[in-house]
């Protein structure tokens, strides 16, 4: 009796330490969650005075609007050039790191610099250094004799654009994993390899990188995840233009929550992307599971 009473007490006491973090929880995630679900059902528009439900008439609508075909498709392209590249950078940059002599600090404040600056100060940035005629590329490309090229204003190559900017600022971030993960791996491993004659490529292919892997598949899921939710510098590079040639899902479900004011196809939009990154990140986890070593 006595040793249940006890065992209440410490469940007791847990539930109350974990309480206001529940509070929050059900507040500002759960509950949002929820009504997001419910108003992607309804219309509420300028041209509604109150949300009536109209069943699946936004998602209907989603999927006959070429302009959301033309932006998912933007973000796929944008997760495929961003994810590999700079999580293969970033695994590249921690190697370098890992094992540079001098001046280890100063490399590794380098690589890391670009993730302590704003998403914002970032894209004025590179606003200055892709604006024709005076801005520091086309000065570059003028050395090459090449032609003045307008980078965020050509369909072309706005896109590319964006993607090596957001390469720039997140292979730093995602080095720092990749850093953490080679000081844990055992130097004992190193030195048997060694002592076996085992090159530097197979030493990195047969013990580095399948150590590496839980990192990999977290860093790979934050990629991903980031492709989706960076969309700060569209506002201060292209606002999505030219012709939603740069626009992303997120960037679009804001103009079409405040811009629009269409808050039930907002909702639903909201919902699409949410589903998709699940389901991406579930494929990425239990795929990659199967190759990890985590001991």
């Amino acid at each position: 009796m006595e040793a249940q009473r006890a065992k209440w007490k410490v469940n007791m006491y847990a539930w109350l330490l974990l309480l206001p973090s529940l509070i929050f929880l059900l507040l500002f995630t759960f509950y949002p969650v929820l009504q997001t679900i419910i108003l992607s059902f309804h219309q509420a528009d300028l041209g509604s005075p109150e949300p009536f439900f109209n069943g699946v008439d936004n998602y209907k609508l989603m999927l006959e609007d070429d302009v959301f075909w033309k932006v998912l498709s933007n973000n796929i392209w944008f997760a495929l050039g961003t994810v590999p590249t700079s999580t293969a950078l970033a695994l590249g940059m921690a190697l370098f790191a890992n094992k540079v002599l001098r001046g280890k600090g100063f490399v590794r404040t380098a690589y890391f610099y670009p993730t302590i600056v704003p998403m914002i100060a970032v894209a004025n940035i590179w606003l200055f250094i892709y604006t024709p005629e005076y801005g520091a590329l086309s000065h570059v490309m003028e050395w090459f004799g090449k032609g003045d090229m307008n980078w965020l204003g050509d369909q072309t190559y706005v896109m590319w654009a964006m993607i090596f900017m957001v390469i720039w600022k997140e292979a730093g971030y995602f080095m720092i994993f990749y850093l953490a993960g080679l000081q844990n791996i055992s130097q004992e491993l190193y030195e048997s390899a060694a002592m076996e004659g085992a090159s530097s490529w197979t030493v990195f292919r047969r013990v580095t990188f399948p150590l590496l892997m839980p990192t990999t598949m977290f860093v790979s899921i934050i990629a991903f995840t980031n492709s989706f939710k960076l969309v700060d510098h569209l506002v201060i590079m292209t606002k999505g233009g030219p012709d939603n040639a740069s626009n992303l899902l997120l960037y679009y479900i804001y103009e079409t929550a405040f811009s629009f004011w269409d808050q039930g196809m907002a909702s639903a939009l909201t919902i699409v992307m949410v589903v998709l990154l699940l389901a991406v990140a579930a494929i990425q986890f239990f795929s990659l599971d199967k190759k990890i070593h985590y001991n």
